[in-house]
């Protein structure tokens, strides 16, 4: 959790204490059913909870905003970015209904009001949202297209897409027409493990 509190000094006692509470749920439920990879538990806060806060270093959610997590697996990014994020609301989006049932438990244990969680694969949604966030669940081509009809139509608001990924996708980034930044995360953090680590910021 030092390592949290080492890139964010500004979260309030709440957030570091629902940040704090987050392993010890994660690491019981794992237990029961393998949420997140058994070998990354000792690595928690660094491959899970970090990495999905690298977004926030790049955009500020503004209040009210609707962020969508497409393919959210075991809660990441979106759980620890409604930590951060109280006045943002997030709906975690995935296809496998009983992670978004533990994503359910450890939000209501930890009572972090601002999270829905649909089970639906992401084609069948229509709700609109001003972000979507994810990681890396396929190539971004397919991405973009799975989730266009998603974002709101929204002048104030521009519909962003804020891609964690690893590993080479030049190829990829070739493919798509939309303006994209690319912020190597080895920039933001120190540590070993971002080496290869990448946000992608698509512009829709």
């Amino acid at each position: 959790m030092d390592i949290i509190e080492k890139y964010f000094p500004e979260l309030s006692y709440d957030q570091k204490l629902k940040l704090k509470e987050l392993k010890s749920h994660y690491k019981d439920w794992n237990q029961k059913i393998n949420v997140i990879s058994r070998k990354d538990i000792d690595n928690f806060y660094v491959r899970h909870v970090l990495h999905s806060l690298a977004i926030a270093k790049v955009v500020t959610f503004e209040n009210e905003s609707r962020i969508i997590d497409v393919g959210t697996g075991g809660g990441f990014p979106g759980l620890p970015l409604a930590i951060l994020f109280p006045n943002s609301d997030f709906t975690l989006l995935d296809s496998i209904g009983k992670k978004l049932k533990v994503i359910d438990e450890i939000a209501s244990k930890l009572e972090i009001h601002n999270i829905e969680t649909i089970h639906s694969r992401v084609e069948d949604i229509s709700i609109k949202c001003d972000y979507i966030v994810s990681r890396a669940v396929t190539n971004l081509p397919k991405f973009i297209n799975l989730t266009k009809h998603l974002f709101k139509k929204n002048e104030q608001v521009k519909g962003n897409i804020l891609y964690l990924k690893g590993g080479d996708f030049e190829n990829e980034l070739k493919q798509i027409h939309q303006k994209s930044k690319v912020i190597d995360l080895n920039h933001i953090f120190e540590e070993e493990f971002f080496e290869t680590k990448k946000l992608i910021e698509i512009f829709t």
